[in-house]
């Protein structure tokens, strides 16, 4: 991710005080960025994944997720993330009381409501604030 784009959604993310990143995968460099602000940062993915200093890492399937690991999230967000995982990913943003914005790969639209906020080289799409 180019560093003016991560920096804009850190920025973004940030006006949060506690959030959850679904599927961190190898893209860690938004929950390090949030982490370094002062924003608590737990990251989920399906299968154990390294995170910075400062993020806590928690396995989870957003198909079937763990209310605890939301419970205290301001906000949900996820980078990259496939359209079949916007609503498992909106509902457990919404029983968390939580805003939920996320990114697509590359041409793939959103497959629930959203506003769409331009950043420098990506779009954020908000499907909850």
């Amino acid at each position: 991710m180019e560093p003016h784009t991560r920096d804009a959604i850190a920025a973004r993310l940030s006006e949060f005080e506690a959030v959850v990143e679904v599927g961190i995968g190898r893209r860690t460099d938004v929950a390090r960025a949030l982490a370094t602000a002062g924003v608590s940062v737990t990251a989920t993915d399906v299968r154990a994944r390294e995170v910075p200093d400062g993020v806590r890492f928690v396995e989870d399937d957003v198909w079937n997720p763990e209310p605890a690991v939301y419970r205290d999230a301001e906000a949900v967000y996820a980078l990259n993330l496939p359209p079949e995982l916007h609503r498992p990913t909106l509902d457990a943003a919404e029983r968390a009381d939580a805003a939920f914005l996320f990114t697509t790969l590359g041409g793939d639209q959103p497959a629930v409501r959203v506003a769409r906020e331009t950043l420098p080289g990506e779009t954020l799409y908000v499907a909850r604030e």
